[in-house]
């Protein structure tokens, strides 16, 4: 299949999710019960938190604490039990109560008939299940908000895990999307934290996530891509999917037992060290973050499972992120300089990576961040590289530099392998091992960059130089000498510059010819003259009213088309 006919896939099944007309009335009062909620949690400090204390968040728990803000997200549906898994990576969005419950937000939800999931399956397969499947078991392994998954048996015996869409579910999507856009545009306009956090771009980037995880095909090529980056160690394995019993609304892929890893007893601990699974599991995910530039959104413990054969299995790979090469660099370094405690670097890096807005405070960042890491130096058995992440982002935040999600993903990402980590090994010193392994990364890197296609491109561009230099400095070096050099700034008579002081211009001499003309209108009324009008000098009245209009016009014009400036954000250089 071609990246055009996936594309095209994608429309289609984008415009099969858009809600019918007749789904109008049900979206106005979606829409109701979602400002309601909006509403009720108005004073919470989310979207705003940072900016309340710890006494007015006491205040506000009567309105609704942070279980039961978790637990009305879950009612609203699957979109906003995605969206609350997701804001628990925001701590620059949420207040870290809210955080914390939200990271314990589960997404176990009662199953929804058999009959509709075969229905889905056969529709998908374009077959009868009993032709695919001799064997399928009704009761789910497990249900989420967003599909369940089967035991099913293969025509030659081959036990697998059938994943399968709920029906509906991306249609809500779609409808709970819309509505959301809508609301966050406005905050985007109307508030100063959207005009800092641009809710609307981070609610873009959550939707192409949300749908990229409802399409099984681009599942199935996660798991074999993560099965081949993850063939060096040994320790870990994924599930196979099966590419003939596979669809966008279906997923069959290779049947793996085991136990969760935070479902482990201290007993099986003592039986079998579990530290070589959990230092294989942060290597590996050091490497697709920083080898590969991609990024599992989700590796909670409850998507690892052990297996009998005392491997570690890994489930659920719909959400994946994508990391640019230029922004895996700035990462790695990033958290290299961390580990290794050096917390200017760490402030370098992270302004790098962010946008500075208008209020962005350089000398306080700084100065947070230093003392964030050096907590983190001192704490380092108590502290996860992913919680220091996570603290470095609500520090850029409250300074106003507008860091990207992929940050607090990398932050989210090392909590939830921290939290796996002290399931399977609790002894386990992490930020040694992230240290050591950074070190391998970088070294590799190092290698490849002197590899022989490297140092030809790189001999190029220096032979480039040397062969151009002279003459370009020559050229330079002749003008300065016949005093010829000319700076030319392009493009200042169409600018926004010349427009504002053609404005200025245009008030001022206004002003000018309303003044001359009230003063002009006052000296004639002492002339007597046989021409009146209401008693007074009709040439001095029009003069007057003549002037009186202009100023009038000129007040009306300021109030009404003089915008506030937008805000200023200073973009890192690159």
């Amino acid at each position: 299949m071609t990246m055009q006919d996936n594309d095209n896939d994608n429309d289609q099944q984008l415009q099969a999710d858009k809600p019918a007309p007749d789904a109008v009335v049900k979206g106005m009062s979606r829409r109701a019960q979602l400002l309601r909620f909006l509403f009720k949690y108005r004073n919470s400090g989310i979207f705003t938190g940072l900016a309340l204390d710890e006494e007015q968040v006491q205040d506000v728990a009567e309105e609704g604490t942070p279980e039961q803000f978790s637990a009305d997200l879950e009612q609203l549906g699957p979109t906003f039990i995605k969206l609350g898994q997701m804001l628990s990576t925001r701590p620059d969005f949420v207040p870290p109560r809210y955080a914390t419950a939200l990271e314990r937000m589960q997404e176990g939800v009662a199953p929804v008939p058999f009959d509709q999931i075969k229905e889905v399956i056969e529709q998908q397969l374009g077959v009868r299940l009993s032709r695919v499947f001799p064997e399928f078991d009704e009761e789910p392994l497990g249900s989420a908000s967003l599909a369940q998954v089967h035991r099913a048996l293969l025509r030659d015996g081959t036990e697998v895990a059938v994943k399968v869409q709920k029906p509906n579910v991306a249609q809500q999507l779609v409808t709970d999307l819309d509505l959301l856009d809508e609301i966050a545009g406005a905050a985007d306009h109307l508030t100063e934290a959207g005009r800092n956090l641009r809710f609307s771009d981070w609610l873009q980037e959550f939707r192409r996530t949300l749908m990229a995880e409802l399409d099984y095909v681009a599942e199935a090529e996660n798991l074999e891509r993560f099965g081949e980056h993850l063939a060096p160690f040994e320790e870990l394995q994924v599930p196979r999917p099966y590419w003939d019993f596979t669809r966008r609304k279906v997923l069959t892929m290779e049947l793996v037992g085991g136990s969760q890893v935070n479902r482990i007893s201290g007993l099986a601990r003592t039986e079998q060290s579990m530290a070589p699974l959990a230092s294989a599991l942060v290597r590996a995910y050091l490497d697709q973050v920083f080898v590969h530039g991609e990024i599992h959104a989700d590796p909670h413990p409850g998507n690892l499972r052990v297996t009998p054969e005392g491997r570690l299995a890994i489930f659920d790979l719909g959400m994946v992120v994508n990391i640019p090469p230029r922004q895996r660099d700035r990462l790695m370094k990033l958290l290299f300089a961390a580990v290794d405690g050096r917390g200017e670097q760490v402030a370098e890096e992270a302004i790098g990576l962010g946008i500075r807005l208008e209020d962005y405070d350089d000398a306080r960042f700084t100065r947070d961040v230093g003392q964030l890491i050096s907590r983190y130096a001192a704490h380092s058995q108590s502290t996860s590289e992913g919680r220091m992440v996570l603290e470095l982002v609500a520090i850029a935040s409250a300074c106003g530099l507008r860091t990207p999600p992929e940050l607090s993903l990398l932050g989210k990402t090392l909590l939830n392998l921290d939290a796996v980590r002290h399931s399977l090994a609790p002894e386990l010193d992490t930020r040694a091992l992230v240290e050591d392994h950074l070190q391998h990364v970088m070294r590799a890197r190092l290698r490849k960059s002197l590899s022989s296609p490297n140092l030809a491109a790189e001999m190029m561009e220096v032979q480039a130089l040397l062969r151009d230099g002279p003459r370009k400095l020559s050229d330079v070096l002749s003008l300065l000498a016949d005093n010829r050099m000319k700076v030319r700034l392009t493009g200042l008579e169409e600018s926004r510059l010349m427009e504002n002081l053609q404005k200025i211009a245009n008030r001022i001499a206004a002003g000018i010819v309303t003044a001359a003309l009230i003063m002009a209108s006052s000296m004639m009324m002492r002339i007597p003259t046989s021409s009146t009008l209401w008693g007074y000098p009709t040439v001095a009245l029009l003069l007057f009213l003549l002037g009186v209009g202009l100023g009038l016009s000129i007040v009306v014009s300021a109030m009404l088309f003089d915008h506030r400036a937008k805000r200023r954000e200073e973009r890192p250089t690159r």
